[in-house]
This record gives structure tokens, C-alpha cells and sequence, in this order.
């Protein structure tokens, strides 16, 4: 069986009548290769960058053997149709669960039915559609902007449109000209990001998207040379949200977090709770420098020292002798033994303070 282009892609005053009359002469038999169809007129469109759209009127689901499914989703994942518009005419009803992977399903059981579907099909493609992203604060208001938004194509899960949500001159969210044949995932790319799921566009109408997004800031203040990292999970889970460095304002939803600040020692605060529209600020000490010197290559390491108990937070590897650390106010003890020493009665400890600002000179002898 074979699949024939029987009109080519023309300016519609020429091509309407040339469609009229080729359908006047063409007589309905044998079975339905829908995927066959699918595949063979996906190659008849124009090698540019169109919008490709199919409009596939059948009166009966596959019966070739192949898969229209995965034909659909492979030419619409490549950009080469979007997802099909399907008319179905006098089908079973059993059927027309077979066409929901396939596009857009309209059924049309009579003449009239069908002439309505086709102008809803024509309105999805050609009527002048607008949408506008609301991204509502805690209150529910769009107060929120300057966020990337991603729309992906719920057919095949890729990407059709990035914007970055804006005001406009009135103070409203920018109106924005989204592709209505297509139903979408709509991705607010705050932190952590917010997805409104099957979101679909009226055609030749306004449509309002609104998502959920009420944000605070967060800024870590440290005076420091180093230009540390910190670490911002939601309280009580494991996956990093964000890296950000200190002295950077960063938007958060709201709601609480958990902050690991990447100094030495490195710094914990739990249950951080970012509220709608305000700053959280925390100021830490600036770091001191210690500058140790051992008598040798050796083993050990410098431990944090909390009332009786030792956190170590510095390693040595009995690579060299010398170190400077840039550690945090507080008391600290140093641990050593010497790489050639065998019995650890040669271990040596010293303890040392560091202040804000300042350097400290530990000698190990």
C-alpha cells in the first residue's frame, strides 16, 4: 500500500479549489494506515523553519501494524509536525482511546459535527492567541517577576518557549504570544522551581496562567578575602538546592531551609525560614589566620574545640610542614606526629586561639 501527496503545499486561493475537486474523485477503500500516513506526510512539508501542522480525518484507527503513537511523538519531539489534530468520523467508541497518544481528538459523528470541529481546528491555528504567566505572591497577588519560564510540550516533554517573565508599562505581567495548538508544562525556574502541569491555551483568546510563587531573599554577610560558597537545602532533605556566595542576595520560595556555610570550620543553621517579599540576614565574624608550623612531614590535623569535646577540620597528610588555614574565630588544638615516628608517644598537641582579623603563629616542636 502506498501513500500519495496528492495536493503540494500551495497559497490557498489556488489550492482550495484543486482540494475540492481531487476529493470529488477519490472513492474511500481498502484498511487505514494511520502511522504510514503520519510518517510519509511529515516528509512533504517544507525543509524550513515552519509551523508544521497535520489535520488527520479518519474513519477507523490502525490497521497496519505499525505504531502511530511513536510516529507522532518522534516527528513532533524533532520539530518537524506539531501534534496532530484528529478527526474521527462515525468511530467506534471503543476506539477513540486509540488516538489520544496519537494528537488532539475531536469526534465528529455527522456532517454539522464535523464542519464545527474543523472551525475549532482552523481557530486552534490561526486565530490571534495571547497568555500572560501571573506568578502570585502569598497573598495571591502577580507581584512576583524576573523569573525564567520554560513552556514544554506535555506531547513530548520538549522545550518550546523561554521567556523571562516581566512588568510591563502598566505594571502587569507582559502579555506573551504562546502557540495554542499545543497543551504545556509551564516551568517557573525560581528556587526551588514550580511547575503548573497540562496547561492549555484558549484560541483566539486571552489566557491567564497563574502559578504560585511568593519569594523572600536570603544574603549571608562575611568580611573575607575568600569568597566562600554556602549550601541551601529545604529543611530536613539532602538535595542542594543552590551554591551561593556570601554577600549575594538570592530570591527563595518561601518557607524554611537549611544553610551550610562552606568555611573552616563550616558553619550550620537549620530551619532558615524565608518569608514573602523580606531579607534574612545572617553576619558572621571574619575569619583569622593560623599559620602552623611543624617540625617535619607528619600526621594529624586541627580540631575545633567546643567546650570538652574535638571536631577535626583540617587534616595533615605528611605531604609538607608548613600550612595556612583561614579559620573562623574560636579555640583550636593541633595534633601531630611525625611521618618517621612509630609509637605514638611522639604525638604533640598544642592549643590556639584566633580572633577576627587576626594572625596566629603555631609552632610545633
Amino acid at each position: 500500500m502506498t501513500q500519495d501527496l496528492e495536493i503540494n503545499f500551495l497559497p490557498a486561493d489556488i489550492s482550495a479549489d484543486m482540494i475540492k475537486a481531487k476529493l470529488k474523485m477519490i472513492n474511500a477503500k481498502g484498511t487505514t494506515p494511520i502511522a504510514k500516513s503520519l510518517e510519509e506526510s511529515a516528509k512533504d512539508f517544507p525543509d524550513n523553519n515552519s509551523r508544521n501542522i497535520i489535520i488527520l480525518i479518519t474513519d477507523g484507527k490502525e490497521e497496519c501494524g505499525m505504531d502511530p503513537c511513536s510516529v507522532s511523538r518522534l516527528f513532533a519531539k524533532k520539530g518537524i509536525i506539531l501534534k496532530p489534530f484528529v478527526i474521527g468520523i462515525g468511530l467506534d467508541e471503543s476506539w477513540k482511546e486509540n488516538f489520544d497518544c496519537v494528537g488532539t481528538f475531536f469526534d465528529a459523528s455527522n456532517e454539522k459535527d464535523f464542519s464545527n470541529i474543523l472551525n475549532i481546528v482552523i481557530s486552534h491555528v490561526i486565530d490571534n492567541t495571547t497568555t500572560q504567566v501571573n506568578l502570585l505572591d502569598s497573598v495571591g497577588n502577580p507581584t512576583e517577576t524576573n523569573v525564567s519560564l520554560s513552556f514544554y510540550d506535555n506531547f513530548t516533554d520538549v522545550v518550546k518557549y523561554n521567556y523571562l517573565h516581566t512588568m510591563n508599562s502598566m505594571g502587569n505581567p507582559d502579555t506573551m504570544i504562546i502557540d495554542p495548538v499545543l497543551k504545556y508544562n509551564v516551568v517557573a525556574h525560581t528556587i526551588p522551581p514550580v511547575t503548573s502541569d497540562l496547561v492549555t491555551i484558549t484560541p483566539g483568546s486571552h489566557t491567564i496562567i497563574p502559578i504560585n510563587t511568593p519569594q523572600g531573599t536570603l544574603e549571608i554577610k562575611l568580611k573575607s578575602k575568600i569568597n566562600y560558597s554556602f549550601l541551601v537545602k529545604k529543611s530536613g532533605e539532602n538535595k542542594t538546592l543552590n551554591v551561593q556566595e556570601i554577600n549575594t542576595l538570592q530570591k527563595y520560595l518561601t518557607g524554611y531551609y537549611d544553610i551550610e556555610l562552606l568555611t573552616i570550620p563550616r558553619i550550620n543553621f537549620d530551619s532558615v525560614r524565608i518569608n514573602q517579599s523580606s531579607k534574612t540576614t545572617y553576619s558572621i565574624p571574619p575569619p583569622g589566620l593560623a599559620n602552623i608550623i611543624l617540625p617535619s612531614n607528619g600526621y594529624g590535623g586541627v580540631y575545633l574545640k567546643k567546650d570538652d569535646k574535638l571536631e577535626e577540620i583540617y587534616s595533615f597528610k605528611a605531604e609538607k610542614n608548613q600550612y595556612r588555614l583561614t579559620l573562623l574565630p574560636g579555640n583550636y588544638v593541633v595534633v601531630f606526629r611525625s611521618k618517621s615516628s612509630k609509637k605514638y608517644l611522639y604525638t604533640s598537641e598544642k592549643e590556639f586561639k584566633i580572633k577576627s582579623g587576626k594572625s596566629q603563629l603555631i609552632k610545633i616542636y
